[in-house]
């Protein structure tokens, strides 16, 4: 049976104050959609009233007040005729009025190429279109008899495992932490939070209206995926507390040999049909190459594990690292540090964002459940600014006359606004805004969001934010390379992860006995970023080149890659097929065009250096295609791209 996607809207029950009250927390945009479906009148898009282009972080379409308020003053009498008239429903929009409604919403006609992707992601008609439906589709002795091993238990492994039960295909997780949660688990330090927007940062068949933040902390994530596992009843499938050593290939009998190890050091080897790494890239993480780095008497920890015991009140504090985990937790570490030393290698940009460490009013919550399809639409709403119009802003303009600062027109107008908003927080002290003023390309780098945090922190007296770098760590502290030295009693690293040693430290052995890891090296390649040559009914999520550095969230991404999983995996239990192995050519060919494209992009400017490169500065990790494109060619297999046994 189909599982429908959202809860039922709950019936309007509340006085006619405490509806007005509620429309004063309104994305009017997202509330004059709705109306539509309320009313079935198209009319109230093809008015004087309306949206102007939606940026991200916007929501209410750049509307004035007066325009807003004229539309809170209709909604509350639609919303008193719908409760008085017993909360019914005329029949749902025609698609031609749906793409209308949402070109209307974001101020800009939405592509027809766009339509089919932002449909199914808005799930209008409450049903899961992502399901594959294989238990319906396959026997059950077909199913019963295949095995699939999961690697790891975050975001993406228990996405796999909600959709491997919904086929009733037998599966195993395994996952090295006590729990579930991945990143959310890992990553516990002070000021912890995604930086995707909660209402879009959720699987799409599993929205939560009652997320406390715009952008929520680490703990509230946790227990968002926590619940989703104990919803969907993978958790009993799950081996907690233990890692997978190696998995080899054997060709024999077609079958994947798993090795895995509990933390009481017990080994035992499981046999799977299919192995699915769901490790993601940012999971283990790095140290810097510092001299003396192990000399250092005082508690020295990375930010992904965060020692707790540590009372870092009244201490000497420094913070090597100045990316997305530093600007979340220095504030935090500034309110209390004695002394509060950062190290920074290279400045980041930050996009301005208000909401950012605000909470969601119980208005908003009610909207999100009692108004019929503001909450898909508002959804929408967050997605398209951070689809893929911003790509244009991203190529190089090979005759821009200023290639050290911005790489086209749009990239140096981004750049200005950008600038502008860190001389708003700094005011007249030049020679932090000098410090904190990035030498390279807006999006060049992870762009940050910030409300103001993180530079008014910089300017508190017990923070000093140091550029030079660091030439040695002994027993006591730091010392710079002009020879200036930082006595510290605590050393933060928040320094980032091993990005581009994917799977590591597993061995995986395929076909003829080679290595995934000798064969990568520092330079890994997949077809789509999910499947190797050489290596059969292994894939992966979250792999090479499908970092998402311009647009979208990586749920979204996800769900794309998992559903192709399903898509092989129904392949073969329909073909009957023991095998498929993704062509060397079909790899080459789509690594090569990779390359290309992204040779074109920010992310391989000159001077840029990062952790979305290898040694080489080619970049491994990131994305360069548009989201249309991945979604079109991840929907499903095409089998002439393998090798089918």
């Amino acid at each position: 049976m189909t599982r429908r996607v959202d809860r039922l809207v709950a019936l309007i029950t509340e006085d006619d104050a405490f509806i007005e009250a509620a429309l004063q927390k309104a994305s009017i945009p997202t509330l004059m959609t709705a109306m539509v479906h309320i009313t079935g009148d198209p009319s109230i898009l093809r008015g004087s009233v309306r949206p102007q282009k939606t940026i991200m972080g916007d929501v209410q379409g750049l509307m004035s007040r007066q325009d807003k308020d004229s539309v809170r003053k209709l909604a509350l009498e639609i919303l008193k005729t719908y409760r008085d008239g017993g909360c019914q429903l005329p029949p749902p929009p025609t698609p031609d009025l749906i793409h209308e409604m949402m070109s209307f919403m974001v101020g800009e006609e939405v592509p027809d190429d766009y339509v089919p992707m932002m449909l199914e992601e808005m799930a209008l008609d409450g049903e899961d279109s992502r399901d594959t439906h294989l238990a319906e589709r396959l026997p059950a002795d077909v199913r019963e008899n295949f095995h699939v091993v999961v690697i790891g238990a975050g975001m993406s492994g228990i996405l796999t495992a909600i959709r491997l039960k919904e086929a009733g295909i037998p599966y195993t997780v395994i996952e090295k932490n006590q729990t579930v949660g991945g990143t959310w688990l890992e990553n516990s330090y002070p000021g912890c939070r995604v930086d995707i927007a909660n209402h879009f940062y959720c699987y799409s068949f599993e929205p939560n209206h009652d997320w406390p933040e715009f952008f929520s902390q680490q703990a509230t994530l946790l227990e968002y995926f926590e619940a989703c596992s104990r919803k969907y009843g993978i958790r009993e499938r799950t081996r907690f507390d233990t890692e997978v050593v190696s998995a080899t290939f054997d060709p024999g009998e077609s079958v994947w040999h798993v090795k895995v190890r509990t933390k009481q050091g017990a080994e035992e080897t499981l046999t799977a049909n299919v192995v699915v790494s769901a490790v993601g890239q940012l999971n283990r993480p790095k140290l810097p190459e510092i001299e003396g780095i192990d000399r250092f008497q005082g508690p020295a920890f990375h930010s992904a594990h965060w020692e707790h015991e540590h009372d870092l009140a009244g201490k000497r504090v420094a913070v090597i690292g100045t990316g997305a985990s530093a600007l979340q937790l220095v504030p935090e570490v500034a309110k209390t540090a004695g002394k509060l030393v950062i190290f920074q290698r290279s400045a980041a940009w930050m996009v301005p964002n208000e909401n950012y460490h605000r909470t969601v009013t119980n208005e908003k919550k009610w909207l999100l459940k009692h108004v019929p399809f503001y909450a898909r639409w508002y959804r929408f709403l967050l997605f398209w600014p951070g689809s893929d119009g911003l790509m244009p802003s991203l190529v190089i303009d090979p005759d821009w006359p200023h290639p050290e600062r911005s790489i086209n027109a749009q990239n140096e107008s981004m750049r200005v606004i950008f600038t502008d908003y860190m001389k708003s927080q700094l005011g007249d002290d030049a020679e932090l805004l000098e410090k904190v003023t990035p030498k390279y390309p807006p999006f060049g780098k992870r762009m940050l969001q910030d409300n103001g945090s993180w530079l008014t922190t910089l300017t508190r007296d017990n923070v000093e934010l140091v550029t030079d770098g660091i030439a040695r760590i002994d027993e006591g502290g730091i010392v710079t390379l002009s020879d200036e030295r930082y006595d510290v009693d605590v050393i933060v690293f928040a320094t980032g992860f091993r990005a581009n040693q994917f799977l590591w430290p597993i061995e995986i052995v395929g076909t003829g006995g080679v290595k995934l890891g000798e064969l990568w090296g520092d330079n890994p390649q997949a077809f789509l970023g999910i499947t190797v040559p050489r290596f059969p009914n292994l894939f992966c999520l979250y792999g090479p080149g499908t970092n998402l550095a311009h647009a979208g969230s990586i749920i979204f991404h996800s769900e794309c890659q998992v559903r192709y999983v399903m898509g092989c995996i129904q392949a073969l239990l329909e073909g009957g097929y023991k095998t498929m192995d993704c062509k060397q050519k079909v790899n080459d060919d789509f690594n090569d065009r990779l390359q290309r494209t992204m040779t074109r992009l920010v992310w391989s400017h000159p001077g840029m250096d990062s952790w979305y490169k290898n040694s080489e500065g080619r970049v491994t990790t990131t994305s360069p295609w548009l989201l249309r494109d991945y979604w079109t060619w991840t929907r499903e297999p095409n089998l002439d791209d393998y090798d089918l046994v």
